[in-house]
Formats: structure tokens, sequence, C-alpha cells
């Protein structure tokens, strides 16, 4: 009996183990960039620190061209990057969280939003 639960804790620690750190979750985005904007239902991965990433549902780009949008928190402020469908990984800029809507970052010449 002892083995069994010996096992069964084991076999439980290791599967925590692999499983993913954060699942996605559908949440509302909301993108501006390249002077278009969209809002809309979008999968959201949570990451250490705060930092997340996005992706349309419906697999579409996001303006700018993006079709997965990274949000790299550091401090105060994030990096944000978006990668294409071609694998071109683009740096979008440095931004800060929007004083006024606080589930959003900007940068210089674009907004990301997640809710």
């Amino acid at each position: 009996m002892k083995i069994a639960l010996a096992s069964a804790a084991a076999l439980a620690a290791a599967l925590a183990l692999a499983a993913p750190a954060q699942a996605q979750r559908t949440a509302r985005c909301a993108v501006a960039s390249s002077g278009s904007s969209w809002t809309g239902p979008c999968l959201f991965s949570a990451e250490r620190g705060g930092s997340f990433s996005i992706r349309r549902r419906d697999g579409r780009a996001f303006p700018g061209g993006a079709t997965s949008i990274s949000v790299a928190i550091a401090g105060s402020e994030a990096d944000v990057r978006g990668l294409t469908r071609d694998g071109i990984n683009s740096r979008w800029g440095m931004a800060s969280r929007d004083r006024r809507d606080r589930a959003c970052w900007r940068g210089s010449d674009f907004r990301v939003c997640a809710y």
C-alpha cells in the first residue's frame, strides 16, 4: 500500500512538472497599429511576471500584420513584438502600461490590450 501511494505521488508530481505553465484562455483583446485597430476575441497565454502573448481566435492577422503578439514585461515597461505567418519576429518597441486602462500597454505608435 505504501509503495502504491508513493508511486501515485511520484506520478502526480511528474505530471505537474510536464504540464504547461499556463493554458491559453479566451479573452477580449484590442490592438491598434499601423493606423488601424481591431477588437475581438483572442487566445491569451499568461507568462511569468505578468508577461503574455495573444493571438486572434479566427487565426487572422492583427493590424500591423502579426498573427501573434508578445508583451514581455520588465519592471514598469514592456518589450512588444509581433510574429508574422512567415515567421518574421518584428520588434514593435517598448511600451508603458496605460494609466487609464491597466489592461493596456501603449507604445509610440501602437496599443495592445487584453481583458
